[in-house]
């Protein structure tokens, strides 16, 4: 392991208070491969669980210590103090952290003195007896520990010198580090940053934050606490966390280092962001917010004519720092909003450069004008526009094949079964073709058909998957005669591309969507 500086910890919590998120389940390698993740990133510490509280979590540890090579990183177990009038070397709970492996141990120990009678059921003195005790025990068996002081900021404005007790107590032991938690996520940041201050200012402790977003501060009061004084923020991949989650370490992390200058990463480490966000969200197998700050796919995104005609000019004119800092990329949008700066941006992205020609240029931008009235979304279709932009400024999009005719039967049989039927009759290179196939139904059996029919002459075609197909009833219609939207999602197995369609039967619609996926593959295949 590379050695680091010390003075600022950058501390992830995403494997285990992440973890305790609404539908995030993570497995044993899923919580092995999001760490390689976080260690390539650079971040100080990763919290891996609780070992002796789940076997999940014990069987991590055991698995991290010949699988996982960490280079930036270490790991750290984390866990309670040991029980009322216990002692910690007696306390499985605290043996399982001291067998961990794990070179550090975050101790969580309760700051408020309701939560110490209510839910520990024991005194103040108790449990400050708990937290020397455990500390001390955990430090003379060679481990660095920190201390997360649970309900901190609501236990201090309820009883301050209780809560300052715990820091005092905890530190005296030998813990390195006592973090202040913001466990119910309602603290706002100026109040938070004045209580921050005084603890600073009453004890020798090095503090942490640890902020959870209820009130949607937890970024915020990450970056007051740093300013009142702390060199150790906690935060999770993407925001994960229970109810709102947790402050979200990517944005904090961009925040220290584009905004105050805070060099709290190795050196190039911060470009590779956006990436790490994304491929964390793959192994969470949960939808990446395109929204997100920083590192979200709309991040740097311009949809408004207004704002593209300045971009176009000066990117930095809406644009609060550059996109490949944290490893994203300025995108443009084409909708109804769209002007002719929108439409020359879009088509440099996509490799045309309409600068030259103001023509081709209002032409372009009065067309999706028109289609975006009809129903069409090409924000959400880069390769129906792409296609659009080829008929109106390349010559035309190649002539891969051409419809003569198709037909979808569905059929209910008596054993309560449903299948679809299609045939299409298409003119390919000269030739016709007929192809019939059979689908789970008419938009799946129309698919099968197109591809049968074409694969014949295009073998590449085999290639292609449709991954996602969504169909939106569209609004100035009603009932069955309503206009719709069908949105096409195609892969080859290294790339996607979204195509639209837009007609008032549902499979005419389909059709041309999935005929522009198909048009779309084949020119990026030729």
């Amino acid at each position: 392991m590379v050695p680091r500086d010390d003075s600022f910890h950058v501390y992830d919590t995403t494997l285990r208070d992440g973890a305790q998120q609404e539908g995030l389940s993570l497995s044993v390698a899923d919580k092995l491969a999001i760490a390689g993740y976080l260690d390539e990133l650079g971040v100080g510490f990763i919290e891996g669980g609780w070992p002796g509280a789940n076997p999940k979590d014990t069987e991590f540890f055991r698995r991290a210590r010949t699988e996982l090579q960490l280079k930036q990183a270490q790991l750290a177990a984390f866990g309670a103090t040991c029980r009322p009038h216990a002692k910690a070397a007696d306390d499985p709970q605290v043996a399982a952290l001291r067998d961990s492996g794990a070179p550090v141990v975050t101790l969580v120990a309760k700051s408020h003195g309701r939560h110490v009678e209510k839910a520990l059921r024991t005194t103040p003195r108790e449990n400050l007896e708990m937290i020397k005790d455990t500390v001390s025990h955990l430090r003379a068996e060679g481990q660095r520990v920190f201390l997360d002081a649970e309900h901190f900021f609501d236990g201090y404005l309820a009883d301050p010198a209780f809560a300052l007790a715990v820091v005092r107590t905890a530190v005296e032991a030998g813990a390195d580090v006592v973090a202040l938690c913001d466990t119910n996520g309602g603290m706002l940041p100026t109040r938070l940053a004045e209580i921050v201050h005084k603890v600073g200012s009453a004890t020798a402790a090095r503090l942490g934050i640890h902020c959870h977003d209820d009130a949607a501060c937890a970024v915020a009061n990450s970056l007051a606490a740093v300013d009142a004084g702390v060199t150790h923020v906690q935060g999770t991949a993407n925001g994960y966390g229970e109810r709102c989650g947790n402050a979200n370490l990517f944005s904090v992390v961009a925040n220290l280092e584009l905004k105050q200058g805070r060099p709290v990463l190795p050196a190039g480490r911060l470009g590779e962001m956006a990436r790490i966000a994304h491929a964390v969200a793959e192994v969470t197998n949960l939808p990446p917010n395109q929204h997100q700050p920083y590192v979200g796919q709309s991040a740097f995104t311009h949809k408004a004519g207004l704002h593209a005609s300045a971009v176009r000019i000066d990117p930095d004119l809406y644009q609060h720092v550059d996109p490949a800092t944290v490893g994203n990329d300025m995108r443009t949008l084409v909708s109804e909003l769209a002007g002719r700066a929108s439409v020359e941006l879009k088509g440099r992205e996509l490799g045309f450069d309409l600068s030259g020609n103001p023509a081709a240029l209002g032409r372009v931008a009065e067309r999706v004008k028109a289609l975006e009235a009809a129903g069409h979304s090409f924000e959400a279709a880069d390769a129906s526009f792409e296609l659009l932009l080829r008929d109106e400024v390349a010559g035309g999009r190649p002539a891969f094949f051409a419809l003569e005719s198709y037909r979808v039967i569905d059929e209910r049989r008596p054993d309560g079964g449903l299948v679809a039927e299609a045939t299409v009759k298409l003119w390919v290179k000269g030739e016709r073709i007929v192809a019939t196939g059979e689908g789970n139904g008419p938009v799946n059996a129309l698919d099968v058909a197109l591809r049968q029919a074409l694969e014949q002459l295009y073998p590449q075609l085999a290639l292609l998957e449709l991954v996602d197909y969504k169909v939106r009833i569209l609004e100035g219609a009603h009932g069955t005669g309503a206009v719709t939207r069908v949105l096409v999602r195609t892969s080859d197995g290294t790339t996607e591309w979204s195509t639209v369609g837009v007609h008032e039967n549902v499979i005419e619609a389909s059709w041309r969507a999935l005929s522009d996926a198909i048009v779309y593959g084949l020119l990026q295949s030729s």
